[in-house]
C-alpha cells in the first residue's frame, strides 16, 4: 500500500514528445498522480515532480529529449525527475546519467510510476528501472482526454513487425491489447464523462487480439454500438490490416468517421522491400481506391520517409510520382534517422543531408497543394463540426467529419458541442477554412 500523505500539496509538471499514445499514457499518468493528492503546477509555479515521457523515433527525437530534461531541471530546481518512454527503454542508463534525473521507467514501469516516487527525497544519482524488451508482458489501460475535446483510447501496444528502419518494437515490446470488454468500458466511462470523440491510439491497431484472440473489426463494432460516442477515428492503421470489411463498416457507421491515417513510408516497391515492409504500391493504391469508392469526401492521411538507406534519386522520383497520383489528402513526412540496432544500417547507399532537406520539401509542397485541394472541394458546404474551446480573442476551431480544420468567431459556449457550419474561404494562413454556424439548421 503505497503511503499518499507525503504526496499532499506537491506540484507536477508533465512533458511529452511523440505520439499520440505517448500523450494518452501521460494524461493517464496525470490522472494516477491527481488522486493520489498531487495536483498539476500552474504556469510558472515551481513544480515538485517534473514527469517527462520521451520518444525515440529519430535521432532528432533523442535529442530533443535531452533538451527537454535539462529544461525542466533548470525550470523546477530540486524537483523529483522521473524520465519514461521509448528513449527511456532503449537507454536507461544514458539517461540517468542527466544531471538532475532521479528515476528512469521502462515500458513495463510507466503504468506504477507512483510505486517509483518514495519520499520524493532527490537521489544523488539517477536509478533506472527497466524490463529486457522480449519479457515486457503488460498491457497498460489509458483513455485520458487531451487538452481539447477529443479523449484518447489506447487499444494495442507494442510490434511484431521489426521493419529494418524502427526501433519501435524495441522500446515497446510485443504486441498486445487489452479486451474488448474492457476498452467498452472505457468507452463508456468516456461518454459519462462528457466525451463527444475518441480516438483510437496504438503502435500498431490493425493487429489488435495479439493478447485475447479477438480482432480489431470486433473491436471497431463494439465501440460503435456505444452510446453517447459522436465519433470515432481510427489514428494510423497499418494498409495489409485495414481490410475491406472495416472499410466498408466505416462507410456505413455514423459514428467512426470518414477519416484514415495509413503508413505508406515509401512509394516505391524496391525501397519497399528493403524497409521490410509487408506490402507493395498495388495494394496500398487498391486501399485508397478502396475508401474513395465508398467514401468519396474521406480524408487520408499517409505517412512518408524520405533518405532511408537504398533510396536512390531514381527510387525518389517514383515515390514522388506514385503519392501525386494518389487520391489522398495530406502527407506527414519524415526525414529518416539513422538507429542504432537496426538492420537498415546494413544496406548500401547513404543520402545526404542535404538530400534528404530537398525530397522533403518537394513532398511537403505536394501534401500543400493536395490538402487546400481537398479543403476546396468543401467550400460553400453544410458540415457537422465539433467545436473546441479556444483562448479568449482567439477564433474557435472544430473539425469537421472528414476532418476538416474550421476557423469561426469565438463562443466558448460551444466547446465540445457539434454544430452545423457552412464552410467558407481559406483563413489567412491557409490552414483551416472559415465558418459561419446556422442556428435551428437540421443536416
Amino acid at each position: 500500500m503505497i503511503d499518499t500523505t507525503v504526496f499532499r500539496n506537491k506540484t507536477a509538471v508533465y512533458y511529452t514528445l511523440g505520439c499520440k499514445l505517448n500523450f494518452s499514457e501521460t494524461s493517464t499518468i496525470g490522472r494516477i498522480l491527481r488522486e493520489a493528492g498531487i495536483r498539476t503546477a500552474r504556469k510558472g509555479e515551481k513544480a515538485d515532480i517534473c514527469i517527462v515521457n520521451t520518444c525515440s523515433v529519430t535521432e532528432v527525437a533523442d535529442k530533443k529529449c535531452r533538451q527537454a530534461i535539462h529544461k525542466l531541471v533548470k525550470q523546477h530546481p530540486g524537483a523529483f525527475v522521473v524520465v519514461t518512454g521509448c528513449y527511456a527503454q532503449l537507454k536507461p542508463q544514458d539517461v540517468a546519467q542527466i544531471e538532475g534525473v532521479d528515476v528512469v521507467l521502462g515500458a513495463e514501469q510507466k503504468s506504477d510510476l507512483l510505486n517509483y516516487l518514495g519520499d520524493l527525497q532527490k537521489h544523488s544519482q539517477g536509478e533506472a528501472f527497466t524490463t529486457a524488451t522480449q519479457n515486457i508482458r503488460t498491457f497498460a489501460p489509458s483513455c485520458s482526454r487531451g487538452d481539447r475535446t477529443r479523449f484518447f483510447l489506447k487499444v494495442q501496444d507494442g510490434c511484431d513487425y521489426f521493419c529494418s528502419y524502427c526501433t519501435i518494437p524495441f522500446a515497446r515490446g510485443r504486441s498486445r491489447n487489452g479486451s474488448i470488454e474492457s476498452l467498452v468500458n472505457q468507452a463508456e466511462q468516456a461518454a459519462a464523462e462528457g466525451g463527444k470523440e475518441i480516438v483510437l491510439t496504438g503502435v500498431n491497431i490493425g493487429d489488435f487480439g495479439k493478447t485475447t484472440g479477438e480482432t480489431f473489426f470486433d473491436l471497431v463494432k463494439a465501440l460503435d454500438r456505444v452510446e453517447g460516442i459522436e465519433r470515432y477515428r481510427i489514428s494510423s492503421i497499418e494498409p495489409n490490416l485495414l481490410t475491406d470489411e472495416i472499410i466498408d463498416f466505416v462507410a456505413s457507421s455514423h459514428r467512426f468517421m470518414p477519416h484514415f491515417h495509413i503508413p505508406l513510408q515509401s512509394g516505391c516497391d524496391e525501397v519497399l522491400k528493403l524497409m521490410r515492409r509487408r506490402y507493395d504500391t498495388d495494394l496500398f493504391a487498391s486501399k485508397i481506391q478502396k475508401i474513395k469508392d465508398v467514401m468519396p469526401d474521406a480524408f487520408i492521411g499517409v505517412d512518408v520517409i524520405v533518405g532511408t538507406r537504398g533510396e536512390t534519386e531514381d527510387y525518389f522520383e517514383r515515390t514522388y510520382q506514385f503519392i501525386e497520383g494518389l487520391d489522398v489528402t495530406q502527407l506527414h513526412v519524415f526525414s529518416y534517422s539513422e538507429r542504432p540496432g537496426t538492420q537498415a544500417l546494413k544496406i548500401e547507399h547513404v543520402v545526404s543531408p542535404e538530400e534528404k532537406h530537398l525530397r522533403s520539401q518537394r513532398l511537403l509542397d505536394l501534401s500543400d497543394r493536395k490538402t487546400q485541394h481537398f479543403y476546396a472541394r468543401h467550400i460553400g458546404k453544410v458540415m457537422k463540426v465539433l467545436m473546441e474551446k479556444s483562448k479568449t480573442g482567439c477564433p474557435m476551431h472544430g473539425f469537421t467529419e472528414n476532418y476538416i480544420r474550421i476557423e469561426v468567431e469565438n463562443d466558448n459556449s460551444l466547446d465540445n458541442q457539434v454544430v452545423p457550419v457552412r464552410l467558407g474561404d481559406f483563413n489567412e494562413d491557409k490552414t483551416a477554412l472559415t465558418g459561419t454556424i446556422l442556428e435551428n439548421y437540421e443536416i
